[in-house]
């Protein structure tokens, strides 16, 4: 469960907009196998292990969505459906026509500790903070950024596969617009007066 969205050193666990979209150049930028696994964790909020369950045909063109099983559930054949852009889904039918898997029907084929390097090799690329250079930071921005859009509650819970609402509720308390906007409107005139002002120097002695 995630109980806060900062660590213990007062870190964000999550990535805001900006460093979403460097982490989509950075993607880029990689082999088609990478680029993808990348982008759909990226957009779909789903965990690693997820990801790298997902096979050839869960990627479900037609509804436009992309079919993971909750793997952090008792139960086991419990699946969930997320929507995914078309320009991904296109991106993953063509990488999948270009790397055929011999070995397994899965799309990326490599082990937890492949993707995770993967991931955060492509964070750090972006000019994401090490302290915020975890994969998992890429599943709390996607939640934080889908309330700040005005997706409901439950709709996210569903997304990412969470038992508990309460779980869920947690991205709710991430700073947003509206909250930026109240805080100037706080400010009011207070902060003209600062621009207004240079910093007095200190005085030297000797």
């Amino acid at each position: 469960m995630t109980q806060s969205l900062f660590d213990q050193a007062g870190n964000r666990k999550y990535l805001i907009a900006k460093e979403r979209v460097a982490f989509v150049a950075a993607a880029l930028q990689e082999d088609a196998l990478i680029a993808t696994f990348c982008l759909t964790l990226l957009l779909t909020g789903a965990r690693i292990s997820e990801v790298l369950a997902v096979t050839r045909a869960r990627i479900d063109s037609r509804d436009e969505a992309i079919v993971f099983e909750t793997l952090k559930r008792r139960r086991r054949n419990l699946f969930r459906a997320i929507p995914a852009p078309r320009q991904l889904l296109d991106l993953i039918e063509a990488t999948t026509r270009s790397h055929p898997n011999a070995i397994c029907d899965r799309v990326w084929p490599w082990g937890r500790t492949t993707a995770w390097k993967h991931a955060k090799r492509v964070m750090k690329a972006a000019g994401i903070a090490d302290a915020m250079c975890k994969p998992k930071a890429l599943r709390h921005g996607f939640a934080v950024e889908a309330g700040q859009r005005g997706v409901s509650l439950n709709i996210v819970q569903r997304w990412l596969g969470h038992a508990r609402i309460e779980t869920t509720a947690i991205y709710a308390a991430a700073l947003g617009e509206e909250e930026r906007k109240l805080a100037r409107r706080t400010w009011g005139s207070v902060v003209s007066a600062i621009s207004c002002v240079e910093p007095k120097q200190e005085e030297k002695h000797g």
